[in-house]
């Protein structure tokens, strides 16, 4: 099969011939090629046999050989970029602004340079889905709580497709009803939804406890390159972000090496904690979601959950 060519034909009218392609060519090889050729991004390519039936091939598997996957000499693909969904687009879109953080990190190191700001909070609103706005605005740069309900159905098919690892002793109800309950508006998200996301979306997320004046790594163990940082005040999360002192944008994803920002979160959570800057979880305001009941502080709920099994509380 060696030396042989292919024809690509594309919906807008290009064609274009591909020649002197070895038995060796690998589908990796092959996406490299055409994306090169008709500016269509490797991630959605849609690529059929241009003949009846008009097969559609799998592109997944970027050490397959082409010819394991159907192609052979003087075959006609019909390429074109399929449409992608909400998710799709959000993930690339945070891929993107990764890959841009990183190579600046590298690019500020190989001058010798550090990156130089001061680290704030951007505050987002306390509407019971306060963690998944502030993942939102740390992948996104943009306080958006309509990503909310998009992170919560991330969480529920994590969940749901892995009944044994999320039991109901993980959860604290059983798999079917935390699934209908996590996606709820009024469901607040923690620690299980934090290292779901974390695990999703590739990416550290270091939460930066002020009530104990810590920080809570998830995804450490996973060696991630770069991490992003919350402030959690014992109720509400908020994102935090670099504010640059030489003009650059505001940065909110830093490479796992950079111990200036690490140094300045634990400093924050440090100053924070001092100056009380959180919630007292055995004085805030609750209200049962399902009976109506006014609730003070963390117990009460607890104990009314326990009395009624009613689990779904807002803060007032």
């Amino acid at each position: 099969m060696t030396g042989f060519s292919l024809k690509l034909k594309t919906k807008t009218g290009q064609q274009h011939i591909v020649s002197n392609l070895a038995q060796s060519t690998t589908v990796g090889n092959l996406k490299g090629t055409i994306t090169e050729l008709t500016k269509i991004p490797s991630d959605v390519l849609h690529v059929v046999l241009g003949f009846p039936p008009f097969k559609q091939l799998i592109l997944s598997n970027d050490d397959e050989l082409i010819s394991k996957i159907g192609i052979s000499n003087g075959d006609t693909l019909i390429v074109e970029a399929r449409q992608m969904s909400e998710e799709e687009r959000n993930r690339l879109a945070t891929l993107k602004r990764m890959e841009e953080d990183e190579a600046l990190a590298k690019e500020l190191a190989a001058q010798g340079e550090e990156n130089s700001g001061i680290l704030l909070k951007q505050i987002v609103p306390s509407d019971n889905s306060c963690l998944f706005t502030s993942i939102g605005f740390v992948l996104t740069g943009k306080v958006d709580p309509d990503n909310s309900q998009y992170m919560r159905q991330i969480i529920a098919a994590t969940v749901n497709g892995d009944k044994q690892e999320y039991n109901e002793g993980i959860l604290g109800r059983p798999n079917d009803e935390y699934c209908a309950w996590i996606l709820q508006p009024e469901a607040w998200g923690g620690a299980i939804e934090v290292s779901i996301l974390s695990a999703y979306h590739g990416i550290e997320f270091d939460v930066v406890d002020i009530t104990n004046a810590i920080i809570n790594r998830f995804g450490e163990d996973r060696n991630y390159g770069m991490r992003a940082f919350l402030l959690f005040d014992g109720i509400h999360y908020d994102p935090l972000y670099l504010e640059s002192t030489s003009g650059e944008p505001p940065k909110t994803i830093f490479p796992i090496e950079d111990n200036l920002v690490y140094s300045q979160a634990e400093q924050l959570a440090k100053e924070a904690k001092s100056s009380r800057q959180f919630t007292d979880v055995n004085k805030f305001s609750l209200k049962c979601i399902d009976c109506g009941c006014l609730l003070k502080g963390q117990v009460e709920a607890q104990q009314h959950a326990q009395k009624t099994s009613h689990v779904n509380f807002g803060e007032v």
